[in-house]
């Protein structure tokens, strides 16, 4: 059996079928796939040959075979344009996972246009900021989370039109054909906005275009051939008549849900499988049992819940071969846990990557995630990592740094906000912000986290912008939000709060506060009220290794 290395450079080698090149892309020279899709539309026409022999979207008791999805989707796409859609215009979507959410998308990137993911656990204030930053036309929610902003919609002068996805959408889908849009499309147009919580307070915009998109399809493709050509076990179908069930429980606006679940998906003809309303463990299971699911991918936390979940072992899981998970770190107790739900686990993988690298930068899994259960994997063929020190150097082999990234995955840019983009897209490399080392072969280790940040349950959390909140009310004179180790969501948030002379507040006026304008999982589960002034150095800045109990100033402290 040929080693992984070996297999890869066989695949991306010359003539292979993941032949690598290097173009300069945008004033940035990059590897990339010699042969390759030049937008997301083509994914859809190569679905759409394989009929409806099998399905491909299962959502409650309804299914969508692949030529009746792609044909929806061709509905939506010339109803968007007789609004008046055309190329580059924002179509935003407010829902749950849903077949809405999964037809707006193809039908609005299918003409050139570009879907606006809004996260779906946004406050109103934060939903409002999102679609006028963003500039959308078209806005598709679902009823609970229209209800948050509908009475302020009027004040959004270039949102033109609101589409109730329980409601209206039939409208959307009146008109099914095979006959997809032939507007024109470039491989470096922008396909996606999702954003990301901003150091400066606000989200930002994060660009996904046809390239990067395409990149990471590719990226994935070529990870599950070469897995099974390596005898290390397959994520998606590589060939034969058995279709891959995948369970789709990553939400559709972050890059792990969409990039790497609904696009993959189609192009790889996987029967994906979407849980009708909020996550259940005894829901998933129910479905995992009832549908065959082969593949789960998702956060952390919902492996946690479903693996601990007292009646999973009255569930048929047999059918499960493959767990993936990414979003906060993995923990050896963890994979033991996946091991005794899912018996039939062949393959376990974690990624790592960005809504700014269009979802999987490194990947680990098979034997290689046995042998370094706290490495995310090596670079996706087309990326290229490097470690550099506070000034940009990079550091020797096995030395401590900020992660850089550089590639056809990364994005263009922030949406509206040239100055953010220049901080963190430097000569073609992303600067994370995350710190990690790279060994001697070539795996990558994430140690710490140089922006101000908190993952909760798989969501990015950005302290200062619950900071900026906290100090806007009147009783609160200085505050600190640090994150606090949880074994299931990865972190909880935790505010420190000096209180104003002669002023009083209590710990769940803190969190009210929070939660009239930022999203729940923003709020702080835990609040420490002081008279004390907080730690700041001689420049100000907050001194949150002394909140955190920790002794030197660390990396990140001083980035």
């Amino acid at each position: 059996m040929p080693t992984l290395a070996e297999v890869q450079a066989q695949l991306t080698g010359p003539g292979g079928a993941f032949e690598i090149v290097t173009e300069t892309v945008n004033g940035v020279e990059m590897k990339v796939y010699k042969e390759r899709m030049k937008s997301l539309r083509q994914v859809a026409e190569l679905a759409a040959m394989r009929g409806d022999a099998q399905p491909f979207l299962v959502y409650g008791d309804k299914r969508w075979g692949f030529g009746q999805f792609v044909a929806e989707a061709n509905s939506v796409s010339n109803k968007l344009k007789q609004w008046g859609v055309q190329r580059g215009d924002r179509v935003a979507v407010l829902s749950a996972n849903n077949p809405q959410w999964c037809l707006t998308f193809w039908g609005t990137v299918n003409i050139g246009a570009i879907l606006v993911g809004l996260n779906g656990w946004w406050t109103a204030d934060e939903i409002l900021y999102g679609l006028e930053d963003s500039g959308a036309k078209i806005l598709v929610a679902d009823k609970r989370r229209l209800e948050r902003v509908e009475d302020e919609l009027g004040s959004l002068k270039s949102l033109e039109r609101v589409i109730v996805a329980e409601t209206d959408f039939e409208e959307l889908v009146a008109d099914p054909t095979p006959e997809l849009p032939t507007d024109e499309i470039d491989e470096d147009d922008p396909a996606v906005i999702f954003y990301t919580s901003g150091t400066t307070g606000r989200p930002k915009g994060a660009i996904s275009t046809h390239r990067s998109m395409i990149a990471n399809l590719q990226n994935t493709i070529f990870g599950a051939m070469a897995g099974a050509m390596a005898g290390d076990g397959a994520a998606i179908p590589t060939g034969g008549d058995t279709q891959t069930a995948s369970l789709l429980t990553s939400p559709l606006f972050h890059v792990s849900g969409c990039h790497s679940g609904l696009v993959v998906g189609l192009l790889a003809g996987i029967k994906i499988v979407i849980p009708d309303g909020r996550f259940e463990p005894e829901k998933v299971l129910g479905l995992i049992q009832d549908e065959k699911v082969t593949v789960w991918a998702t956060v952390p936390t919902m492996v946690w819940r479903v693996c601990e979940w007292p009646g999973r072992h009255d569930y048929d899981t047999s059918s499960i071969s493959s767990v993936a998970y990414g979003g906060s770190p993995s923990a050896g107790e963890l994979q033991r846990k996946v091991k005794e739900t899912f018996p039939n686990v062949r393959t376990m993988t974690n990624a790592y990557g960005l809504t700014e690298s269009s979802s999987v930068a490194t990947a680990i899994s098979g034997k290689d995630f046995e042998e370094r259960p706290t490495s995310v994997g090596r670079p996706m063929p087309v990326v290229d990592i490097k470690i550099a020190d506070a000034a940009g150097d990079e550091v020797p082999t096995g030395e401590t740094g900020e992660v850089l990234i550089k590639g056809p995955i990364i994005m263009p840019g922030y949406w509206g906000k040239p100055e953010e983009t220049a901080k963190s897209v430097r000569n073609g490399w992303l600067h994370t912000g995350d710190i990690g080392r790279v060994d001697e072969d070539g795996y990558l280790y994430i140690t710490d986290r140089a922006k101000d940040m908190i993952i909760r349950g798989g969501e990015n959390i950005y302290c200062v912008e619950i900071e900026n909140r906290l100090v806007e009310h009147p009783a609160v004179a200085d505050a600190a939000v640090i994150g606090v180790p949880h074994p299931e969501l990865g972190e909880e948030v935790k505010a420190v709060v000096q209180v104003e002379p002669a002023q009083s507040i209590t710990e769940d006026e803190v969190r009210q506060w929070v939660a009239e304008t930022l999203a729940y999982f923003k709020v702080p589960t835990y609040v420490d009220l002081q008279d004390d002034k907080l730690p700041r150095n001689a420049s100000g800045k907050l001194l949150k290794n002394v909140l955190r109990g920790e002794g030197e100033v660390s990396f990140a402290e001083t980035m």
